[in-house]
């Protein structure tokens, strides 16, 4: 019955005018005698942030900040496919017909989630990552590899959460929320970034809009607020980094495994 009643009141929090309430009250200068609470709640490392947090004009600036230079060693390496995200792999593998097995006990197909882009074909036998973003974590999403736009795509969707018990009890999140996917085209293949909004997640920017291509590590797009990033490699040219597994905490910029040419 408790399961029922917060499935339901997820449903109904779930609206994009809720988000966006909470995206106007982040915005606001009211907002920024939340950060210290914000700091303290969440244990938030804010002396890795670039600037000092009373500088922060509100919530959401803060809550989007960048890092100081070199908070983040990035993978070197020509194949290196580097994290995008601090996160907790929530789940990784490989796709199998289409589909990614097993996140928190439900399958997701790449019709869905890719909301039937011809992109899916090169992802039916490929390798994917579910990372998900606490509150607690870094909250700007950086290239995995070097390369260049392909195709960026927005799916408006709803915003229901992404934490555990969203993602356990709530029909296929992942794919029902709002999406921006960015296509880069590297050197051994094709990298599909999800990035998935959430609950309280008023929108999902890219850095610079006019940027076409990216080196390892470059700044891609940014939360505003938790959330979760899908990355997504093209089928035959990944291999994983030995020991990795869910469960397992990762930084921005740390070897996710190598790319290879297409088998």
């Amino acid at each position: 019955m408790v399961k029922q009643l917060l499935r339901l009141m997820t449903e109904l929090s779930s609206h994009r005018w809720l988000s966006r309430l909470m995206g106007a009250l982040s915005h606001s200068r009211l907002s920024r005698l939340m950060i210290p609470v914000f700091i303290r709640s969440y244990q938030i490392p804010a002396a890795e942030a670039e600037k000092a947090a009373g500088e922060y004009r509100t919530l959401n600036e803060f809550f989007s900040r960048r890092l100081k230079p070199g908070m983040r060693p990035v993978a070197s390496g020509e194949h290196a496919v580097a994290s995008p995200v601090d996160a907790m792999i929530t789940a990784m593998g490989e796709i199998n017909c289409g589909t990614i097995m097993n996140v928190k006990g439900q399958d997701y197909t790449l019709e869905d989630l890719l909301n039937h882009s011809p992109h899916l074909e090169l992802y039916k036998k490929g390798y994917y990552f579910v990372l998900y973003l606490s509150p607690t974590d870094y909250h700007r999403i950086h290239s995995p590899l070097t390369g260049q736009l392909r195709e960026s795509d927005y799916i408006r969707g709803r915003a229901y959460p992404v934490n555990d018990f969203g993602m356990r009890h709530m029909k296929s999140v992942l794919s029902r929320n709002e999406r921006l996917i960015t296509y880069i085209a590297g050197s051994y293949g094709e990298t599909a970034v999800v990035k998935v909004g959430a609950m309280n997640v008023s929108s999902i920017r890219y850095t610079d809009e006019a940027a076409r291509e990216w080196q390892r590590g470059d700044d891609l797009a940014y939360f505003e607020f938790g959330s979760t990033v899908v990355l997504l490699m093209e089928s035959g040219t990944f291999t994983p980094r030995p020991g990795l597994a869910p469960d397992t905490k990762v930084k921005m910029g740390e070897l996710l495994g190598e790319m290879r040419r297409p088998v």
